[in-house]
């Protein structure tokens, strides 16, 4: 085994130390006063703050060793094309598998399918975070390759994130606006990030300061668009299924 994986190992377990032990703390100050949970479901959560501890461990270590090295070698390769367009459909599908693979989109559609009742299918939450988080990041492509400011996506982007929130129901703003921060999960930023970062480095004329940054920033926009118009695609088709339901009645 390469010794070079593990090396500032032990700094990344100090840091996801005193990343869970205040919520280790509070939780134990809940069961002494509230909780009293029994012996076995007391070790079952304590394998579980384990298996998290290890895992987050894990992750932080395999993302400075693989996720950020080989993320901006894409980047960097992608951006030295010539024919740099490319990175646009890239750019469109690297967003979708990764809000496809995102483990908290996942919990996100999950919640929301069992709290609607089904109404709201994970299977339709999932395709409609990951095509709009794939349109985020196709625009970004563009962006570093233009030379586009970034206040001219945000301000107009949330401009219209509030225009729909007018025309959409209570239930699909508050949906839309946790999918914005649920989307720019582990596998966006460390990955998608990284590659943006390397593109914006190789494009001459770019900064990766100014131009490969800015990215998450559209990523967690496009959720809540995204869902604001599959609201009111619902609100739409529930108000035909009743006007249909009064026809008949009459």
């Amino acid at each position: 085994m390469n010794i070079q994986i593990f090396k500032g190992f032990g700094h990344v377990l100090l840091e996801v130390t005193f990343a869970l032990l205040p919520l280790v703390i509070f939780f134990l100050i809940f069961q002494f006063f509230f909780l009293k949970l029994e012996k076995k479901k007391l070790i079952n959560i304590g394998k579980g703050l384990m298996l998290s501890f290890l895992g987050l461990a894990f992750f932080l270590q395999g993302v400075h060793v693989g996720f950020f090295p080989v993320g901006e070698m894409i980047g960097e390769k992608l951006g030295s094309l010539s024919y740099n367009w490319v990175l646009i459909p890239i750019g469109f599908l690297l967003g979708f598998v990764a809000t496809f693979a995102e483990p908290a989109v996942r919990i996100l559609n999950h919640e929301v399918e069992k709290v609607s009742g089904g109404s709201i299918s994970q299977n339709v939450m999932l395709y409609t975070l990951s095509i709009g988080v794939a349109f985020s990041i196709a625009i970004s492509m563009l962006r570093i390759l233009v030379g586009i400011p970034l206040w001219y996506f945000i301000i107009p982007g949330y401009l219209i994130a509030l225009v729909l929130m007018y025309f959409s129901s209570k239930r699909f703003t508050a949906i839309a606006f946790d999918s914005g921060g649920v989307a720019t999960g582990p596998m966006t930023v460390t990955f998608i990030l990284a590659i943006a970062v390397g593109v914006a480095s190789a494009i001459e004329g770019r900064d990766p300061l100014l131009d490969g940054f800015g990215m998450i920033a559209l990523v967690a926009l496009s959720p809540i668009i995204s869902v604001l118009i599959l609201g009111l695609l619902f609100e739409g088709k529930g108000r035909e299924r009743s006007n249909e339901h009064r026809k008949q009645g009459a």
